[in-house]
């Protein structure tokens, strides 16, 4: 199973809408077949493990990271396939919530006459199909959110300059999270301060950047900014709010970036629940956050953050101050334990912490 894990990790970002899942094929404690769901989420996991598995599938075990779906999609059910292969035995790590399986891939599978085991390292598989989980259960992806700071906790300078915070062995670790997203977001304020180009920019990874999202109620991204530039070559998507200038909508269309609509607030700022809402019904499974501390804060405050990654730099800027990295309502949650410490690594000279939703 934790190969089954392993396995299903490397997709993370590549499937949505559908999970990225692993699989396993054990017989006679040699494995004969193993597969992850394909890049686009079909062909499934289950399928391409019992095709390398061929006839060794036959009085095998199926161990799988998923409840197995039991539904016609645009694919078979993976039930079917797995019943017709022989298999004897499967383990999951975990049931599907989703409605169309929840509990039917299981029964379906007891029903052909096959041992069925679920549970195995569930809390390991929770965390790996979360963005999965939330979106059929809850209506919106799960959300990341990665957030730097200076050693003396500031996120800026108080004079807008930008500020290099982290160190390249934790840049690189941010752009593996980008690397395993549905997409990045960012809000108008980060998008116009810093000009980012939000791409996974490792050895090897660049065709794995995700979806760029940029939250900009009134369409005042710059037409030559990184983001519009490149809108082309990759996927660009402004959420705006339907009174947005009418002259700004035609120019981000005509340099290919997308534009969706959602509500605004009072203030007349992106509706967030709305925007997050949107996104799932894109398909989109696991966001990225890389706004600055105001987007952080307004996430905290709707409490829509799943993981909250804290990246502490080296530098510090003393008496001269700056823009706080956490707002009250994130520094709220991060104290109450709502959102509680996972795990902590050094990357060089910076500290990592990642806390999760309880």
């Amino acid at each position: 199973m934790r190969l089954a894990l392993a396995l299903g990790r490397r997709n993370l970002g590549r499937t949505w809408p559908n999970p990225s899942v692993g699989a396993v094929v054990v017989a006679d404690g040699r494995i004969v077949g193993q597969a992850v769901t394909a890049p686009g989420g079909r062909p499934h996991a289950e399928p391409l493990a019992l095709a390398m598995a061929g006839e060794a599938a036959r009085g095998a075990t199926l161990y799988v990271t998923l409840e197995p779906c039991s539904h016609h999609g645009r694919t078979p059910p993976c039930t079917d396939a797995t019943i017709a292969a022989g298999i004897a035995r499967v383990v999951t790590a975990i049931e599907d919530p989703d409605p169309r399986v929840a509990g039917r891939g299981h029964a379906g599978l007891r029903a052909a006459g096959i041992t069925v085991e679920t549970g195995l390292l569930r809390e390991e598989a929770a965390r790996d199909h979360r963005g999965h989980f939330s979106r059929v259960t809850r209506g919106r992806p799960s959300l990341h959110l990665k957030l730097a700071r200076t050693r003396d906790g500031f996120a800026a300078p108080s004079t807008g300059e930008r500020l290099k915070i982290t160190g390249p062995i934790a840049d690189g670790a941010v752009h593996l999270w980008r690397a395993h997203a549905d997409a990045i977001m960012v809000g108008i304020g980060t998008a116009r301060a810093d000009d980012p180009s939000l791409t996974v920019r490792l050895p090897g990874l660049a065709e794995r950047s995700p979806l760029r999202v940029v939250l900009d109620s009134t369409l005042r991204l710059n037409p030559a900014s990184h983001l519009v530039r490149g809108a082309r070559d990759l996927p660009t998507l402004v959420l705006t709010g339907r009174g947005a200038p009418a002259h700004a909508r035609r120019m981000l269309a005509s340099s290919g970036v997308e534009l969706g609509f959602v509500p605004t607030d009072p203030q007349g700022r992106i509706d967030l629940n709305a925007a997050l809402a949107v996104l799932a019904e894109r398909g989109l499974t696991r966001i990225c956050s890389e706004g600055g501390p105001a987007l952080a804060d307004a996430l905290a405050a709707h409490d829509l953050i799943d993981a909250c990654t804290l990246i502490t730099g080296s530098v510090t800027l003393g008496e001269s101050g700056g823009l706080p990295a956490l707002g009250p309502n994130l520094a709220r949650r991060l104290a109450d334990g709502s959102l509680s410490a996972v795990e902590s690594c050094d990357f060089g000279p910076d500290t990592a912490v990642t806390y999760e939703r309880i």
